[in-house]
């Protein structure tokens, strides 16, 4: 699978140019699946974001309104009660994962127990677009300072990637330089804090950041 991890969407023209390298034709020709499920695990979403997203509304022009040939839904919780011969040929089928934010824990334990991580490795050509959690959950961790899911045990994440991202930097008040430090500190592992005109894509094992904006790279 490619990755294609971003804060905000792809919101300027370096990460669209680097998303239809990976997709290897243009974002109108491709069919993309979009997964709500983080939403559901903070306590910031809910019914009028999903439906922002899913809709491809105004506040997600860079992502599920970037222009693609479809766009259907993938609601992971779904997934365990309809069987897997129903819903694995539609992921196969699809070009890209639009995979949105909310809580990254509580995306984690979905894309678990619904049969989707044990599919993932068969999809090498597959683009996995993240915004936020969407981006946090492929980390082994995300440290404690971005768990709102109050069932999650712990901060741990899939860990198919061995770095950490810090999204929205300098968006909120709580999201600056000096936060995203800190948590850096704590975490332990290497680490990204990423602003919103930024991305870290991951084809084949290789890194590398894709940037208009702001970035900053943490040692462990």
């Amino acid at each position: 699978m490619k990755l294609l991890l971003t804060s905000g969407g792809v919101t300027n023209a370096s990460m669209r140019a680097a998303l239809e390298r990976m997709l290897g034709k243009p974002i109108a020709e491709s069919r993309a699946l979009v997964v709500p499920t983080a939403q559901w695990g903070h306590p910031m979403c809910g019914p009028s974001s999903v439906r922002g997203l899913v809709a491809a509304g105004p506040d997600f022009r860079h992502f599920t309104g970037l222009g693609w040939a479809s766009l259907g839904v993938l609601e992971l919780t779904a997934l365990p009660t309809i069987g897997a011969e129903r819903w694995v040929p539609w992921v196969r089928e699809a070009d890209v994962l639009l995979v949105d934010g909310g809580d990254a824990t509580y995306l984690s334990h979905w894309v678990r127990e619904s049969g989707l991580a044990d599919l993932l490795p068969s999809l090498p050509d597959t683009v996995w677009v993240g915004v936020s959690a969407g981006s946090m959950v492929m980390a082994p961790r995300i440290g404690d300072y971005f768990v709102e899911w109050s069932a999650a045990p712990d901060d741990r994440t899939l860990g198919l990637v061995d770095f950490a991202i810090f999204p929205h930097l300098n968006l909120f008040p709580t999201n600056t330089p000096a936060d995203a430090e800190r948590w850096a500190a704590d975490i332990g592992i290497p680490s990204y804090a990423i602003d919103e005109q930024t991305a870290i894509s991951v084809v084949d094992g290789v890194v590398e950041v894709i940037s208009e904006g702001e970035w900053t790279a943490f040692d462990a």
